[in-house]
């Protein structure tokens, strides 16, 4: 198998404001990978939270282009994958979740469209192709604001919006899930503070927004003690989600059953094989599988998108963030995000889309 890789700018709409940085545009790098005459893709996308720049991202694609020549066919690489061989030569550290992510996406989409299959039935999905609705993300702005994009929103048909929370003052905080709660009183609230609060703040917050009709709290602390967010779970008036404090497997292991739920990104855990894997381990344990993402294109999201029918909670919205998202195929402007019926994971790129019209 042959590999390529191109680097691209993703800028969103208009700035995100979250409790730690405010974002504007990410870096993403898309690897290509062709057999047979068909061509399988894959995207990661840089993160000052994880450490990836755009220069680090090149690198390590590179590294696994030269793996991926090794294979006859991506099935063979897939096995390789999922099995852990071969992820690190000697001396080498192991790959981080995004690269192997992004690599499996690629495997995946090739494999699908080889055997002209779409990626849910690749993983063992029947019936329909999998759909969900996706949360929507309003970040931390003033309420005038949150107010009006929740009318927007629900308007276009969005039923779970996601508030950014962990401003300076908490009572901002409340102002605007109040506001979003007056313009949107059937949706579904779900808040993120993305791990600004301590203890004693959380404590004394959380019955606050519980009042005000929201759903459940993701990473209400800061992260770094998984053992104080389960003890939080435990007394919380929401259902506590994980996020920065379950990033793998063992992370999940450590917290199934004390939590609600554990919100999995491909680009954290590893991809679709690590993802099913966290899924298979909380299955009855009281906590719930939430589908996260980072600010990515459609490319990067559609991998998620396939397991969208396995979470309680899907927050797939990404793509929907950008000023101008390069592919297509899964949806989601509606409120809903769709799984593909076409081979592989379903995307175009829209110049392509264009060519062939």
């Amino acid at each position: 198998m042959k590999a390529r890789q191109r680097t691209v700018r993703l800028e969103l709409t208009e700035p995100l404001r979250i409790s730690r940085s405010t974002m504007t545009a990410r870096e993403a790098v898309w690897l290509t990978v062709e057999h047979e005459g068909q061509q399988g893709h894959g995207e990661a996308v840089t993160s000052v939270y994880y450490g990836l720049d755009a220069r680090t991202l090149e690198r390590l694609l590179h590294a696994k282009a030269r793996w991926l020549a090794r294979f006859p066919g991506p099935e063979s690489a897939l096995e390789a994958l999922w099995a852990g061989a071969g992820e690190a030569g000697p001396g080498e550290a192991a790959a981080p979740p995004a690269v192997t992510a992004a690599v499996e996406s690629a495997l995946l989409d090739l494999a699908g469209k080889l055997a002209g299959a779409p990626v849910h039935r690749l993983l063992g999905a029947r019936g329909a192709p999998p759909r969900a609705a996706t949360a929507r993300t309003i970040g931390i702005t003033s309420p005038g604001r949150a107010e009006a994009q929740a009318v927007r929103l629900v308007r276009d048909g969005f039923s779970v919006l996601k508030l950014k929370a962990g401003a300076p003052d908490p009572a901002h905080d409340l102002a605007r899930v109040r506001a979003v709660r007056a313009a949107a009183p059937r949706a579904r609230l779900l808040l993120d503070p993305n791990g600004a609060w301590s203890v004693r703040e959380a404590r004394r917050l959380l019955p606050l927004f519980a009042e005000l009709g929201v759903e459940a709290v993701e990473q209400p602390l800061v992260p770094g003690d998984p053992e104080a967010l389960a003890k939080l779970a435990e007394r919380s008036p929401l259902p506590v989600i994980a996020d920065e404090d379950a990033v793998g497997l063992e992370d999940a292991r450590r917290l199934a059953g004390r939590v609600q739920g554990i919100n999995v990104k491909l680009a954290k855990c590893g991809g679709v094989g690590a993802a099913l894997r966290i899924a298979e381990l909380i299955e009855g344990t009281g906590t719930g599988l939430m589908l996260g993402c980072l600010t990515a294109s459609t490319l990067g999201i559609a991998p998620a998108v396939h397991l969208a029918n396995r979470a309680r909670w899907v927050d797939l919205d990404g793509h929907l963030l950008l000023a101008d998202d390069p592919w297509t195929g899964i949806g989601g402007a509606d409120g809903t995000v769709r799984a593909s019926p076409n081979p592989g994971l379903g995307v175009v790129e829209r110049g392509a889309e264009e060519a062939r019209a």
